[in-house]
Order: structure tokens, then sequence, then C-alpha cells
């Protein structure tokens, strides 16, 4: 079957050309792909950061809904025409982290749409133990959202938040905005720290208390809305050295801290403040089976305002268009691409 893809070329191009869809093997699902949403990774990947490993011929895309098309031979409790989301990985399952129980960060594991072609095209094979099956009535753009709420359902599960707990969420992106909303779906009382005048403007439309701690005194104002205690949990979430500042300057005695965001460069962290408070520092990677369970139930119940997190929706043939927008945009949170119609 010829569909269309949109292939990374390097130097900051996408071109959409026609190409065979890749049929089904025994285990593997093949999927309709409606939606696909741009995620950080795939910027990093417009902007040449990742060429070493996706080289100059891959489909990306990873944040996806669509509908099963057809089934490999042996696989069991799925069927054609379901709606459903990929869990985008794909461990080895013989390393030490598997056997431990954490095959979600395995040594050797695939990431689908980085490693593997991914969800930019309209036809989209995967393995069938990937697949989470979404309520009938779920709309398909909402769940594009899936993937990314997973993230923050994982952060704030390995966060142990517990209801009343004061929430400081640093940095207000795309992963920041829905760990504020897990968080607060989570019973947290959250606010999110964020220097972006649009995103902050987003978060507040969003019900959220800000902060732009290029204007205030984040360490004060969080000290005045908790007592001087400081906040029970902070996510980490903006990969600056000012975040990582303030993670500790903002955390309460015997805080949680998740670090979230990818740090490009090592950042400089105040060691002191964790033996001097017994802070707790947590690294939070991708999500597990339950994350997606519960990003879907999430979604469906309006835990999150996707109508408000998804701000612009492109069709495939313009995805160029769509990345150079959002790479020079001060206001986009979440861009989706529309691969197909499902």
């Amino acid at each position: 079957m010829t569909i269309n893809a949109a292939f990374y070329r390097g130097n900051k191009t996408f071109v959409v050309e026609k190409t065979e869809a890749q049929a089904p093997g025994a285990g593997e699902v093949a999927v309709r792909v409606a939606y696909c949403g741009i995620c950080g990774t795939d910027m990093h990947v417009f902007h040449g950061n990742m060429d070493a490993r996706v080289g100059h011929n891959r489909i990306v895309g990873h944040e996806m809904s669509g509908v099963i098309e057809t089934l490999g031979d042996g696989v069991d409790g799925l069927k054609v025409g379901q709606k459903v989301v990929v869990r985008p990985l794909d461990p080895d399952l013989e390393c030490p982290a598997s056997k431990a129980g954490y095959p979600h960060i395995s040594h050797n594991l695939k990431f689908l749409g980085l490693d593997t072609d991914g969800a930019m095209q309209e036809i989209w094979t995967v393995p069938a133990h990937t697949i989470h099956v979404l309520p009938d009535d779920m709309r398909m753009d909402h769940a594009a959202l899936i993937e990314p709420v997973a993230v923050a359902c994982h952060d704030v599960r390995l966060s142990e938040l517990q209801p009343g707990e004061d929430v400081v969420v640093i940095g207000g992106g795309p992963i920041g905005i829905l760990c504020a909303m897990v968080a607060r779906d989570a019973g947290g009382n959250v606010v999110l720290s964020e220097v972006n005048e649009a995103r902050l403007a987003i978060a507040e439309k969003l019900g959220f208390d800000t902060v732009n701690p290029a204007k205030e005194d984040l360490k004060a104002v969080i000290e005045a809305r908790t007592g001087g205690k400081g906040a029970d949990v902070v996510f980490e979430v903006s990969g600056s050295q000012p975040g990582v500042d303030a993670m500790t300057a903002v955390a309460a005695t015997r805080a949680r801290i998740v670090m979230v965001a990818i740090h490009a460069q090592k950042p400089t962290i105040d060691l002191f403040q964790f033996f001097w408070r017994e802070l707790k520092l947590i690294g939070a990677r991708v999500y597990e089976p339950e994350d997606y369970e519960k990003a879907i139930e999430i979604v469906k119940n309006g835990g999150v305002d996707a109508d408000t997190v998804i701000t612009d929706v492109s069709p495939l043939a313009d995805i160029q268009k769509a990345f150079e927008e959002l790479d020079s945009s001060p206001t986009a949170l979440k861009s989706l691409i529309k691969v197909g119609d499902v």
C-alpha cells in the first residue's frame, strides 16, 4: 500500500513523499495515524542535534493517535478499528534493567520514532506490546496528548505527591504545563514558574497561580504562600541553570525534587541543600504502562484541558512550515500534525 510520509532530510528539512506501508509481521500491528504531536525531541532532530542517531532518512513522531488497520500473526486481544495510542518503547528484555523490572529504561532501549521510523506517516507498524486501546468516544486530536500526559503521570507518580501538598513546577512549556495539570489532578497546590509571558497567559487561563522569576523573587513568593515552609514537591522542567538554582531554593525540608528536563550542559547543583534539608532528587525519564493508562483516564475525564493545550494543527503536507513556525513562535504550546483522515 502506498502512503504519504514525512522524511527528515537534515539541514532543518522535512520532505513529504510517497512510500510503501510496512505490512505487520508476527506480533506487530499496523495503525492508521490520525494526529501526531511535535515533541521537544522532534525539535532537537529538526535542529540537527540528533543526526548521528536518526540519520537523514527518518520518519519521526511518537505523540500520536490512530486506529488499528491490520493485525500481524499471533496478535491477540486487539481488533481492527479500535482507537489506539502507541507507547513508543521497545526494550531489550535481556538487559539487567529489564530483568530488575525496569524495561522502560532498558540498557538498549529502542525509542520508536527516533531509533525506528515513527508516526509522521499514514500507516505506522509497531510491536503489539506498545498498543494502548482508547475509549470509543475519545477525540483523536485529544488522544494525541496521551504520550506527553503519560510523561507527566510518570513524573507525578515518582514524586509520591500527596493531596494538599505544595508544588512548584519550574518551566511552563508543554511538559511543564502537563505536569502542573496532573499534579493538580492528584490534589497538589500548584504554582508554575515561567519567564515566557505567552505561556504564563496559557497557564493562567488554565487556572494556575504563576510567577515570572525574571520579575519576581520566586523563593520569596513560595515562602510567603507556604508560611516559610517551601514546596513539598518541585518539578524541574526548564532545563536551565536558573531552574536548577530555583529547585533547591524553593524546596521545603525533605522535599522531593523531580528532574524532568534534559540538560544539554551539566548544571551546577547546590548539593549542600540536599544535606541541610534532607532533600530527595528523583530522575524521571519516560513512562511505564500504568502511566499510559492513567493518562488515558485523565484526558478522558477532563483533567487535562486539551483544547487549550493544543494551540495549532497543520496537515502533513505542511509539516515543514509547522516546524519552522514552532521554532520561531513564542506563543505555541502543543502543535499537532493531522497525518490522515481517521
